[in-house]
């Protein structure tokens, strides 16, 4: 879910923030949008777990739809939605950065002479800018396979519960309550390693389709 949906989030992000021609407003969204990255991870939660109570922010918001009241983070299915749009809450304006900076080296005469053929904005956008940064996209989409098994530990263990353990629990919080709670050092360190082995085969893999999909390759 990171993946599919946490991925395209700061490429559209990016692809909006550069077609705002007012430069004030661009760089007030750009400030905005970069500031969830330098929030700590505690903090974050700490914000998650008040806004789902059955009193919280997000409850009053449904609330105004007619939904009843729930405390959220007590619901098993709820909880990968909250931690899925949390977390590219946090990192989309950060990520979009190194995409701003691949457009930006796109060459603006491919855009004016697509505008003197008729091209729209969405045509300029789809035969330009994409192809210009399919490269970058490509590159950092390798980069990402290699973490699909590595959900982060800490965000999960701050606001999992007993109520949500069925969904929550992750390989980390596995090796975590192995390694650190139960003591079986060795065991432990197997299932990291274990899981170590099948990020870097999916890099491997990712790289091979890439190589013989669009001749851009990471090695």
């Amino acid at each position: 879910m990171k993946l599919v949906f946490g991925f395209p989030a700061p490429i559209i992000l990016a692809l909006m923030l550069n077609e705002l021609k007012n430069q004030r407003f661009k760089k007030v969204m750009q400030t905005v949008t970069y500031f969830p990255h330098f929030i700590s991870t505690v903090v974050v939660c700490g914000m998650l777990v008040q806004f789902c109570l059955s009193d919280g922010l997000f409850n009053w918001i449904t609330g105004l739809f007619g939904a009843e009241p729930i405390s959220m983070l007590q619901q098993p299915g709820l909880f990968r939605p909250i931690y899925v749009l949390s977390g590219i809450w946090q990192s989309m304006g950060w990520d979009s950065i190194i995409y701003l900076a691949a457009i930006a080296g796109i060459d603006t005469e491919l855009y004016e002479a697509a505008a003197l053929d008729g091209a729209n904005r969405l045509r300029r956008i789809w035969h330009i800018t994409l192809p210009g940064i399919k490269g970058t996209i490509v590159i950092l989409l390798i980069m990402k396979m290699g973490s699909v098994m590595s959900v982060g530990s800490e965000k999960i263990l701050l606001l999992y519960n007993d109520a949500t353990y069925s969904t929550a629990d992750v390989i980390s919080t596995y090796v975590y309550r192995k390694g650190l709670i139960e003591m079986s050092y060795s065991f432990s360190t197997a299932v990291n390693l274990f899981n170590s082995l099948i990020n870097f085969a999916l890099v491997c893999s990712a790289n091979w389709i890439s190589e013989k999909l669009t001749e851009t390759a990471l090695f």
